[in-house]
């Protein structure tokens, strides 16, 4: 019965997988190219045959076979293109072969919960020693009443289609080989079971749950189906999926969040999602374990951007001309992890009297949000306004006391205290057995505007710009500075209706308001050589005090102190690490609102 490098029984092969597992999807391909059946067998009632293959030859839509048992529990069948016996049917279909459903319809089957080693292994080892090891570990397989009686009834099928002499693919469960192999080499008689079913369905699974219940990451189920449609493509490999994953990740990261994953960072997250599968008995790690590890490394946004992209599947339909059908993974009984993404974070006291809160719209249809976003009118959030004033008058003040450090002076204490004992200088210079003290020179004149630069956004050598979109908004009462920024465009990142995210690249805030003309637009700053350049210019010239606080990673240019002293003013600058990333970060995301009527429901999304 057993060959070298396959398990056969008069004219029928079998090829035992673990359902819903790329490796083993894989391998029956290669033994139905090898083996050239004639006929395929597979492991599901016959009582379901006819609705499985109507949901087999809709892939790479997703379906599910459903029905109700006599106690009024519903059993769910999804139809996955990675199940190995899916893709015999799917084979069989293609040579317009015939399809025979050998296995026994029973109610009440208990859940399988036998450990199986990680299937990646047969990448390494080979299928043949992978299907050899769990024999040797299960020799007598499984001792149910139930899995005996289905046994029994698949032996009987291969023995009854092995009679007509051609050549039999059968592709069943790996933990039905041990009875299938000692029941094959004796005489079966046809088991007693139900023959018909009825009000067996057949719907379209909706494409949140395919997010959550499909059994392998729909990212690498996408790239499955996408070689098996293009000889051009190679054989999908799990860990270079999961390299794949993280890169899209970075990338959708850094365009929304700007923020760019370090190769520190994925030095971390690779050693970590290693170590996190190895510990649970696994060589791939699994999506919860790659979540886990993206947060860990990262943060819950970059972790977000990895769940995102792995449970994307694309074959979704508007009107699949089915019913949709919504599944959780308690409906089908997966023993499943839950992993939140604390994306923002408010910290809120816990009140004694309950408050009744609205909930929150979700989009009909991806990209509905952004599609509807236009843009003419545009306004800001105004709690946000109120964060960016504050940071803005903070600035000023620690520019000043910056300044008016550095023009204090230290000197040996003769007949005043000044302004105090300098403790350290004193300490410094002990042995000469003098006091000193220090003197500070009072700075003339205010901060009158504010330029913080996050990122010059020099062009690329395309001459792509990072931070493309500029605008200069005035204030919209006399609390308010004038501003002028450039930004992530409005629009590009949607997170309610007429609600987009934005970041900026550098923003210019001046005091009082109403006075501003567009800077982008005014010939007069033509001059400059970039953005930053063009905003500090701009702060100079509007600027009603002395002096202008410029904080950025790198000091003012030439151009701008020349132009400063010509004007009789003062730049004082202040390097940006000198600030909490965490504080920057928070002042420098913001929200554009497609309107003033947004500003009503605007935070039950920001």
């Amino acid at each position: 019965m057993e060959t070298k490098d396959h398990f056969e029984w008069g004219n029928v092969r079998l090829v035992p997988v673990v359902h819903n597992r790329v490796e083993f999807a894989l391998e029956v391909r290669r033994q139905f190219a090898s083996f050239e059946p004639d006929i395929v067998a597979i492991e599901y009632p016959p009582t379901i045959g006819q609705k499985a293959v109507e949901g087999i030859k809709r892939l790479p839509h997703l379906s599910v076979v459903y029905y109700e048992e006599d106690d009024h529990t519903f059993i769910y069948l999804p139809l996955e293109p990675t199940d190995g016996q899916v893709e015999a049917a799917r084979l069989a279909l293609s040579e317009n072969l015939p399809i025979h459903f050998i296995d026994r319809d029973t109610e009440g089957y208990p859940i399988d919960r036998t450990p199986m080693p990680d299937p990646y292994s047969i990448m390494r080892v080979g299928y043949w020693r992978y299907c050899h090891s769990y024999l040797e570990t299960y020799p007598e397989g499984l001792h149910s009443p139930q899995d005996q009686l289905r046994e029994r009834t698949m032996a009987y099928h291969l023995q009854q289609l092995n009679k007509e002499g051609k050549r039999v693919l059968f592709v069943g469960g790996l933990a039905h080989l041990p009875g299938l192999l000692r029941y094959l080499d004796k005489p079966q008689v046809q088991v007693i079971g139900r023959k018909r079913r009825g009000r067996v369905m057949l719907a379209h699974l909706h494409r949140e749950s395919s997010r959550e219940i499909m059994t392998e990451i729909p990212l690498f189920a996408a790239l499955y189906e996408r070689f098996r449609g293009d000889s051009a493509v190679a054989e999908p490999d799990r860990l270079e999926a999961i390299d794949q994953l993280i890169d899209r990740a970075s990338r959708n990261h850094l365009k929304k969040n700007k923020e760019e994953v370090t190769v520190s960072q994925l030095r971390i997250f690779n050693r970590f999602v290693l170590n996190y599968a190895l510990l649970s008995g696994f060589l791939a790690p699994d999506l919860y374990q790659i979540l886990v590890a993206a947060r860990g490394a990262v943060d819950d946004n970059f972790a977000y951007e990895v769940w995102d992209v792995a449970t994307e599947y694309p074959w979704q339909m508007e009107s699949p001309g089915l019913p949709v059908l919504r599944l959780r993974g308690k409906d089908l009984f997966l023993d499943q992890k839950r992993i939140r993404f604390h994306r923002h974070f408010r910290r809120l006291r816990r009140r004694l009297v309950p408050v009744p809160i609205k909930g929150r719209q979700k989009e009909r249809f991806p990209g509905e949000w952004k599609r509807a976003f236009k843009g003419y009118s545009i306004c800001s959030y105004q709690p946000e306004d109120i964060v960016i004033e504050g940071f803005g008058d903070y600035l000023k003040k620690r520019a000043l006391k910056e300044k008016s450090e550095e023009q204090s002076r230290i000197v040996p204490f003769v007949s005043s205290m000044m302004d105090g004992i300098d403790i350290r200088e004193t300490l410094r210079n002990w042995q000469e057995a003098t006091i000193y003290v220090r003197e500070n020179i009072p700075l003339k004149g205010k901060v009158g505007s504010v330029v913080v630069i996050f990122d010059p956004d020099l062009p690329d050598a395309d001459g792509q710009e990072g931070f493309p979109w500029r605008v200069t908004w005035l204030g919209e009462h006399n609390q308010e500075s004038d501003m002028a920024f450039y930004s992530t465009p409005a629009g590009e990142v949607v997170v309610g209706p007429g609600i987009s995210r934005c970041q900026y690249g550098g923003f210019m805030l001046t005091f009082p308001p109403l006075r501003v003309y567009d800077i982008w637009k005014d010939s007069f700053f033509d001059f400059a050589g970039n953005k930053p350049e063009r905003l500090l210019l701009a702060a100079l010239d509007y600027s009603v005090e002395r002096h202008v606080a410029y904080v950025a990673p790198a000091p003012p240019s030439f151009l701008c102190t020349s132009f400063a002293s010509r004007m009789g003013k003062k730049i004082i600058y202040l390097p940006i690490g000198m600030f909490s990333p965490i504080t920057l970060k928070k002042i420098r995301q913001f929200h554009v609102l497609d309107g003033h009527p947004v500003r009503q429901y605007a935070g039950r999304y920001i």
